[in-house]
């Protein structure tokens, strides 16, 4: 594997910034003393044949590919980034490969084409490492004088660590949050008639979060209080923060576990307001419009999201909103969009595009990308300035991001999401929505049953009758979930 030449963003055995200035100060000085010496100096004769000309190897030069996806935005704040890197390296030209989406960046990167730095969920981390396909970074970055320790969340890092080493350097770390609109819930008006309300852009727990959606229910007006998605992924926060866990395992899950008794504090609590039709959206509402479209018309005051619904949401007419954490019950938790930047296993040029790695994520390439109001930047630097927080746009408190981003629980790294999505969102829906359900153990019971044909089919089971090679543990196999998982 070939390495490239050394950058002035700091690539390893190149000279120090401090060396560099030394070595800039003495070539300025040179013509004056050379113009000293010529006047003390004898004048030589002019010479009587031309010199030979002296031959010049030009640098070689290096291409390297970067890989994303984003908002219209975000893609023309790496454009710039890119546009800037390349002025700055005259031997160095990188290429932006932009990706329709998340999941065709990962067929792609499936697929081996993979760029020299890439984009990548964390959902695809999984694939990424048994694909081989990316080197870690933990070295490379430390040699390029990138801070770990205090510049990013310990979270960010922890997902997207695996075998004692950074698979990919944390980018944007995004918590599920409260989205509420400010006409409908006005904490002011609920404090002056005497409603347990908080601080805004602070904590708060769930009997303050039903209040403020039976505050917001105006049955004259079309207006409900509420909408949680009938998802695993909407209600995992709901069932953590009651004390219980969504899976049986939080790194190799063979179950769903709703009925667990654990759990059933929180699921029972979310129910008890997410069961009241006069509350949230009616099917014929949901039929119509999307929940964010309701959100976006008045119709709906609270929706559970990520900082990605922001661009949309400024774009509605009308619409004041504002964010608070997800509420607590026993405890907090929510779930959270993390992505990471990579960098290929099979660059040609593995000094060069580390080079550009430590350059994207810089603060002020990531503030580029920030700005565009899509990602929670996981550098703390840019999360805590004004390229992230907005003053004077929507969302008025913007860094209750910041703040929820502890909150999160990793999920473990399936490549079934989908199926298992698929098997119990009836089951969910019905959970959810169903204001007669009588027999809730049951139902839940039927949820975890039916997860089972998706993480631990029978026919995936190891034959019994197969001999052992010796009856000891196998422990070579690879951990395929980051550190701090669930």
């Amino acid at each position: 594997m070939g390495t490239g030449s050394s950058s002035i963003w700091g690539s390893s055995g190149g000279t120090s910034a401090r060396t560099r200035a030394r070595l800039v100060a003495l070539v300025a000085l040179l013509p004056l003393a050379l113009a000293a010496c010529t006047d003390t100096a004898d004048p030589e004769p002019e010479p009587t044949t031309a010199p030979a000309p002296t031959e010049t190897t030009p640098a070689e030069q290096i291409s390297l590919t970067f890989g994303v996806w984003g908002s219209p935005g975000e893609i023309e704040a790496y454009e710039r980034a890119v546009d800037t890197y390349n002025r700055v390296h005259q031997t160095v030209e990188v290429d932006l490969v932009v990706w329709d989406d998340q999941e065709t960046a990962s067929r792609a990167v499936e697929d081996g084409q993979v760029p020299d730095v890439f984009l990548l969920d964390r959902q695809d981390l999984t694939a990424l490492r048994e694909g081989d396909l990316n080197q870690p970074v933990s070295d490379l970055l430390d040699e390029r004088d990138i801070e770990f320790g205090d510049g990013y969340q310990r979270m960010g890092l922890q997902a997207f660590s695996g075998e004692g080493a950074l698979q990919c350097m944390p980018h944007g770390t995004s918590p599920m949050v409260i989205y509420y609109n400010t006409d409908l819930i006005d904490f002011g008006r609920m404090e002056q008639r005497g409603l347990a309300v908080p601080e805004p852009g602070g904590r708060w727990n769930f009997s303050q979060f039903s209040e403020a959606a039976e505050f917001a229910t105006r049955p004259r007006r079309n207006t409900r209080g509420v909408h949680i998605e009938p998802t695993l992924r909407a209600l995992a926060p709901f069932v953590r923060a009651g004390g219980g866990s969504l899976f049986d395992n939080p790194m190799d899950p063979t179950t769903l576990t709703l009925s667990d008794e654990d759990g059933r504090e929180g699921l029972e609590t979310l129910l008890q307001l997410l069961r009241s039709p006069h509350l949230t959206p009616t099917p014929e509402q949901l039929e119509r419009r999307t929940p964010l479209e309701l959100f976006g018309k008045g119709r709906v005051a609270m929706i559970a999201g990520f900082r990605d619904m922001v661009p949309e949401l400024r774009e509605m007419p009308g619409l004041r909103f504002d964010v608070m954490p997800l509420p607590s019950i026993s405890s907090r938790s929510t779930v959270g969009d993390l992505t990471g930047m990579c960098l290929a296993r099979d660059t040609e040029h593995t000094s060069s595009a580390a080079d550009f790695l430590a350059y994207i994520v810089s603060a002020d390439a990531v503030g580029e990308v920030a700005r565009a109001g899509r990602m929670v930047p996981a550098n703390l630097e840019v999360a805590e300035s004004v390229a992230f927080l907005q003053p004077g746009l929507q969302p008025a408190h913007a860094g209750v991001f910041n703040v929820a981003v502890r909150d999160i629980v990793l999920s473990p790294l399936l490549d079934t999401w989908d199926e298992l999505d698929a098997a119990v969102s009836p089951l969910l829906h019905e959970m959810l929505t169903d204001p007669l359900l009588a027999d809730l153990g049951a139902l839940t019971e039927e949820i975890d049953e039916t997860s089972r044909t998706v993480l631990s089919p029978e026919d995936g089971s190891e034959d019994p009758d197969e001999e052992s090679d010796g009856g000891e543990p196998d422990d070579g196999e690879t951990d395929q979930s980051g550190p701090g998982d669930e």
